[in-house]
């Protein structure tokens, strides 16, 4: 194992990788990360989904993955893990190896389930980061916990009384009362006074876990995220899709270096992905609804499918009832819905500043997904603001997010792909001598120039690389004293309970 990553080294010095070791020098836990994930995660690492998983391989490790979207909301890998346990030290040695792969650049928010010591973990070393909770685990909590055990009805008489009736109606309304405060309630006051009617309702061991997560309230509830940058994820969707996809083509009883070869496969399909979206992009033109300069502005600046999210806003805005509330640009908004009924969504509040150009709501949409709101877009039109300002087009949505040099964790420049690097210079170069020995022929004496100049030429070239072959061979005569602990540990090797027949 410690071969593979050393060889995926000398492909590339930015591939990073740490082994954590017991006190007996087995491997415990190991972390990875390519080139590409860096940069990746120099470029979309705002937000990060963290899950693990079982059964893909055959050393029993849980698996786990950190994901993000791209500037096509495409998924984009940041690090993989295999991990020997799912306590607190284990996730804690993890997320500090994963920001030591990533320079110490912490993520805006990140979403993990409910685990206890994976919770604790993220609270521990993600300190800049907002941790949210996966709403879709807890809306899986909530059936179970809030809806009675068919299973276990089966074995009780089956003449129902009124109470049980009433109870079996009252199941549906205590669910979407509770979907309501996760995903509707927008004040705080609000969320609270519905939070406390629902839990009336119900009985002791409902209303005790109801009590367990509105501990969590922060971390799930929409009231409490108006203001985080999440970009409209909610859950951990997508490490879990990508866990899925991984599943679906391995074999638990697959050895941990298959297990690696296959993940590389299953990581270059998902960038297969932003490939062709790349592709798509460069190809075909975004429709545009309307000719207006904001709006060609837009489909030249950001990917098409940012685009289409921002010219719907934008659609919406067109819709929009403004009545002023002072002189100094704040207005009420209200967009008109477009089901033939005339009736307009919630009124909101929106600031403007001509001077600075800006336009806050109190939707708090582009605070959460960096994606203006038709309500802001109308308050900019509104003080003749035709064009998006810079401070509203964030790089990571544009089609130029990429652009830019990445430095690894020891100041280096990141080459994504050194054989491609090379390539093009030669490439380059071929057609630079080309031109040279072109013009050179025509003379004689621009001939014996050129052959004199390439015979010192290659001659520092051979003293270079005698050189730098002389320090490499050096380098590896002398191994780091951790380096020679690794060169002999051994993967820790869990026990598995053999299942036994009832």
């Amino acid at each position: 194992m410690l071969k593979y990553f050393q060889d995926k080294i000398a492909e590339n010095p930015s591939y990073q990788y740490a082994l954590q070791l017991d006190c007996e020098e087995n491997i415990s836990n190991i972390f990875w990360a390519d080139a590409k994930m860096v940069i990746d995660y120099a470029h979309f690492g705002d937000v990060v989904t963290f899950d693990t998983a079982f059964g893909t391989n055959k050393e029993y490790r849980p698996f786990g993955v950190f994901v993000g979207l791209n500037q096509f909301r495409e998924t984009v890998i940041f690090g993989a893990a295999l991990m020997f346990d799912e306590t607190f030290a284990s996730f804690q040695w993890l997320f500090k190896a994963f920001l030591a792969a990533h320079n110490g650049k912490q993520p805006r928010a990140i979403f993990t389930d409910q685990d206890t010591a994976m919770g604790n973990a993220v609270g521990e070393v993600f300190t800049e980061a907002w941790h949210g909770l996966c709403t879709f685990h807890i809306m899986q909590n909530a059936v179970k916990h809030l809806c009675n055990n068919k299973a276990d009805d089966s074995h009780s008489p089956k003449h129902k009384n009124e109470a049980d009736e009433e109870e079996e109606e009252e199941e549906p309304h205590i669910l979407s009362d509770f979907s309501a405060c996760m995903y509707n309630i927008e004040d705080t006051t609000a969320f609270e006074e519905a939070f406390d009617i629902m839990r009336n309702k119900v009985d002791e061991k409902k209303m005790s876990w109801l009590d367990s997560i509105y501990k969590f309230k922060e971390k799930w509830a929409e009231c409490y995220m108006r203001d985080v940058f999440t970009l409209g994820m909610r859950s951990t969707q997508l490490s879990e899709s990508f866990n899925s996809d991984l599943k679906k083509h391995l074999k638990s009883d697959f050895d941990i270096i298959r297990f690696l070869k296959h993940f590389e496969r299953a990581v270059q399909g998902k960038r297969n992905k932003e490939l062709d979206a790349e592709f798509e992009a460069r190809k075909k033109l975004p429709r545009i609804s309307m000719k207006t300069p904001m709006l060609l502005q837009a489909s030249k600046l950001y990917t098409p499918t940012i685009f289409e999210a921002f010219q719907a806003e934008y659609e919406r805005s067109m819709a929009a009832c403004t009545r002023a509330l002072d002189a100094n640009n704040t207005y009420s908004v209200a967009i008109v819905r477009a089901d033939g009924d005339l009736s307009s969504e919630l009124e909101r509040i929106v600031v403007g500043d001509s001077l600075e150009k800006t336009s806050s709501c109190s939707c708090g949409q582009f605070k959460r997904t960096g994606i203006l709101c038709g309500h802001a877009l109308k308050v900019l039109d509104l003080m003749n603001i035709k064009l998006l300002p810079n401070h509203y087009i964030l790089k990571r949505w544009t089609r130029e997010a990429r652009y830019g040099t990445i430095q690894d964790n020891k100041g280096n420049s990141i080459v994504e792909n050194p054989k491609m690097d090379a390539m093009l210079r030669y490439k380059s170069w071929s057609h630079t001598f080309l031109n040279l020995a072109y013009q050179a022929t025509i003379s004689p004496e621009c001939c014996i120039l050129v052959d004199n100049t390439l015979y010192c030429l290659h001659k520092q070239l051979q003293d270079k690389l005698s050189a730098s072959t002389s320090i490499l061979s050096d380098s590896q005569d002398v191994v780091p004293q951790d380096e020679g602990l690794l060169s002999v540990a051994r993967l820790k090797k869990k026990e598995v309970k053999e299942k036994t027949s009832k």
